[in-house]
């Protein structure tokens, strides 16, 4: 599939609104909060669509929505692109600083929020001229903001859909960079039917009688794909766990009881199941027939580990949200174990040197992709932007080797970033917390592989002269990083020492912390 195979004016509503000649009763979501058919979930999306409309929100205006995983979500964020509106699901596990800088950068019109999240974004809210409204996901309270429900009482449940180009911009995500403020990627409506066919159909041979469950949320663009866009282009089902992925026992009990039969996870996520004891007695995953992973490289041993336990093949892929989802997967009858597959059609790759030539096979290279979903620029981002998109190639700054087979290997980043959880980590970040603490001269941070080979922040600290290591300072500065720091960024461990090891230059040398 291209995109010239779509019209040219083209709304990515249509991915769910497909589903309504002949599915309108079929049970499209399932939740914690109770199921929705796909009827039921066009008659909200378009009450949303009219109340935001009644707000003058416009074509190519902001809407973001900081939720978890909620059915509200879901209408929201089709309903704000149905009116061609540009849809921004913010990430709901960063920091007040954050959010505000994410306000200004996107110029959102209005923000769609969970009562749970508004005390971490509402601090900020006033300072943003361009925020018009403000709608609360259940309990307003005396906040003096619109109840949600309140809000689309009364609504038509009828809208048309705006009249959007195919390369109009429909949705906005935020990833993390090496340094500073995280950057703005967006993404057009045509990039949501390439990647389900590319993706969903092609490499994971998703149908309609499949239901989908997946512990990345919607706000990453693999979350959103793998556990929405996917499922409903084929009239498949889907299920929305709003807990957190690291309670792995709640996401075994969503398995049992919803009875998914493709698993969108991170190696992370597997991991954890792996150490549960006894979890494929404890509970009942027969349901599933595809297992998938993204987000980091999947150890080899982890793998194993679980085709031994479950009897199920896990897909290991490569994505980013640049490109919107899957460039690179391990296939169906077609695995190697440890590798992130090959690339799918639609997508082409190519690992080169620091002067741009192609190396050949079984030496590294910086990995470089091309394809129509990928994005044209960052947000406000001029110079990373010429660094990353070079014509029609991507510089993903991944590191890769291909074997005489044609399968990609993971070979770290190409700068000092880590992907932990499936979530970027700046060590600049993390050192710049410990260092925060009076007893500390200087560290450093890289990453380094726990008992089940996934990657973790280590810290390398140097104490003032006058301090002496001990497990009062140990817990002080794990305090410190608990308070500054998203859990998933925080150090595993802190090991003290005399002094890091440095260039000539002064630059400290980390890959000699790393084979430390």
């Amino acid at each position: 599939m291209k995109a010239v195979d779509l019209p040219p004016y083209y709304n990515m509503c249509e991915i769910l609104e497909h589903n309504l000649e002949t599915r309108a009763d079929k049970t499209a979501l399932l939740s914690d909060a109770g199921s929705m058919t796909f009827g039921e979930v066009s008659r909200q999306v378009n009450q949303v669509g009219n109340a935001l409309r009644r707000l003058d929100v416009r074509v190519g205006d902001c809407v973001a929505i900081l939720c978890p995983d909620l059915p509200q979500w879901v209408t929201s964020f089709f309903a704000v692109t149905k009116i061609g509106g540009t849809a921004l699901g913010m990430n709901t596990l960063v920091k007040t600083a954050e959010y505000d800088y994410i306000l200004g950068d996107s110029r959102a019109r209005v923000l769609i929020v969970h009562d749970s999240l508004l005390p971490v974004i509402e601090p900020v809210l006033s300072q943003h001229a361009t925020l018009k409204r403000v709608v609360v996901i259940g309990d307003a309270g005396d906040t003096g903001y619109t109840s949600f429900n309140d809000w689309i009482k009364g609504e038509a449940e009828t809208l048309d859909a705006e009249r959007t180009h195919r390369d109009d911009f429909c949705s906005l995500h935020y990833s993390s960079g090496t340094t500073g403020m995280p950057k703005g990627v967006l993404h057009a409506h045509k990039d949501y039917p390439l990647i389900a066919q590319l993706s969903g159909v092609d490499v994971f041979g998703l149908t309609e009688d499949d239901r989908t469950f997946s512990v990345a949320k919607l706000f990453f663009v693999y979350g959103i794909g793998g556990n929405l866009i996917f499922p409903w282009y084929v009239g498949a089902s889907c299920v929305l766990y709003d807990g957190s992925p690291r309670q792995v026992a709640g996401v075994l009990k969503t398995i049992e009881t919803q009875q998914p039969t493709v698993f969108v996870s991170v190696p992370t996520v597997y991991g954890a199941i792996l150490a549960l004891p006894k979890f494929d007695e404890r509970y009942k995953l027969d349901s599933i027939r595809m297992c998938i992973s993204a987000g980091e490289a999947l150890p080899a041993p982890a793998w194993q580990a679980w085709k031994d336990a479950t009897g199920l093949d896990i897909l290991d892929t490569i994505g980013c949200t640049e490109t919107y989802h899957t460039f690179m997967a391990n296939r169906p009858g077609a695995i190697r174990p440890g590798s992130s597959g090959k690339p799918i059609d639609g997508y082409d790759v190519r690992l080169v040197d620091d002067d741009s030539n192609d190396v050949p096979a079984g030496e590294v290279g910086h990995l470089m992709v091309r394809g129509e979903s990928t994005a044209l620029f960052y947000l406000h981002q001029y110079e990373k932007s010429r660094h990353t998109f070079r014509g029609e190639w991507l510089f993903t700054g991944d590191r890769y080797s291909m074997d005489d087979d044609g399968f990609y290997w993971h070979a770290g980043r190409g700068d000092d970033m880590l992907k932990v959880g499936g979530l970027w980590v700046s060590p600049v970040e993390i050192e710049n917390a410990l260092s925060e603490h009076d007893a500390v001269s200087e560290c450093a941070v890289v990453g380094h592989h726990d008992n089940a080979q996934l990657l973790k922040p280590k810290a390398f600290v140097c104490l003032r002269d006058d301090i002496e290591a001990s497990n009062e300072v140990l817990g002080e500065l794990l305090k410190l990083c608990a308070k500054k720091l998203e859990a998933h960024k925080r150090p595993r461990w802190i090991e003290f020492v005399d002094s890091l090891p440095r260039t000539a230059t002064g630059k400290v040398q980390r890959f000699k912390l790393r084979e430390q």
